[in-house]
């Protein structure tokens, strides 16, 4: 399941979205349009609460149904494509807190590269999974001889086939966002998280890419059940022209509240934020995260 790219084009579909994070009624764009450029050009405000339609047509309500991808993968043709980073960009941060060696969950996985990119780089178990039959169908016959990667159909809000703590890192490219365009997005996203967490070992990371900053992520990232440390990453969207005077391989301090701090200055608007969640061994039951700054040798690879 993959959300449209926010790479390169402006951020009010990303803010309307993002506005949908704590509440229940849904408002999405009128028409989620063939092209992922494309479907974030609609403008704030066009929502509408109708049904999906095919073809690459239909509403962002579509976008939490596997009959909506299904009907996209087959327009597409399984053309790869990567939402929001590339593996390139995205690596420092996956070497840096899940080794080769760990197992791990890549959630959404639709046609994209970054698993292959993973094991070309000396990853050995990946575990792909997709709301699309179609396109788990389609990455299956593509990497049949790629031993390190499997791939499964299977929704994220129940992943019950997998055991308690199985994986040492999940990684979602978009797929909370996409749920977030769907009916009864604050379950959704509860079970996604919850699934999540179940599945990790304890110390095991969440890595989580998306559009939406702490305000509206934080807040589904704090389930009662879970425990993490998390540490924030923000990276410019592929292509940006302006300066950025930060690292962005430095972790960026929010509030206590979990929230960006006052005066913060983001030079790209459309920037991808990248939360980094630790499952806390022997806190399970807390409510609260740790919002963490981690200190600087852990950063270092």
């Amino acid at each position: 399941m993959r959300m449209p790219s926010s790479s390169s084009l402006p951020s009010p579909i990303r803010r309307l979205l993002g506005s949908l994070a704590l509440s229940p009624r849904v408002e999405a764009p009128a028409a989620a349009m063939s092209s992922p450029a494309a479907e974030e050009e609609e403008k704030e405000g066009a929502a509408t609460s109708g049904g999906g339609g095919g073809g690459g047509g239909g509403t962002a309500l579509s976008y939490g149904e596997a009959e909506y991808w299904d009907a996209r993968y087959v327009e597409e043709g399984g053309a790869p494509y990567d939402w929001y980073q590339r593996y390139a960009a995205l690596r420092p941060f996956v070497r840096r807190f899940a080794p080769p060696e760990s197992r791990v969950l890549v959630i959404g996985c639709g046609s994209a590269l970054m698993s292959e990119d993973m094991v070309d780089d000396g990853y050995v178990d990946i575990m792909n999974i997709d709301i699309s039959s179609v396109v788990i169908e389609m990455m299956r016959k593509k990497h049949f001889n790629i031993p390190q990667l499997q791939y499964v159909q299977m929704d994220v809000r129940d992943m019950s086939i997998f055991l308690d703590e199985s994986f040492d890192c999940a990684i979602d490219k978009g797929t909370l966002d996409s749920l977030m365009c769907g009916v009864g997005a604050p379950l959704s996203a509860s079970q996604m998280v919850l699934e999540i967490e179940r599945l990790l070992k304890p110390g095991g990371v969440f890595m989580l890419i998306t559009y939406g900053d702490p305000s509206v992520r934080v807040p589904h990232l704090n389930q009662p059940g879970c425990n993490w440390k998390i540490v924030l990453y923000i990276l410019p969207r592929p292509g940006f022209k302006g300066e950025t005077k930060r690292c962005v391989l430095d972790p960026v301090p929010m509030t206590e509240s979990g929230r960006l701090p006052d005066g913060f200055v983001l030079e790209d608007p459309d920037s991808h934020y990248i939360y980094v969640c630790q499952k806390v061994q022997g806190l399970t039951g807390t409510s609260s995260p740790t919002i963490s700054h981690i200190d600087k040798q852990d950063t270092e690879e």
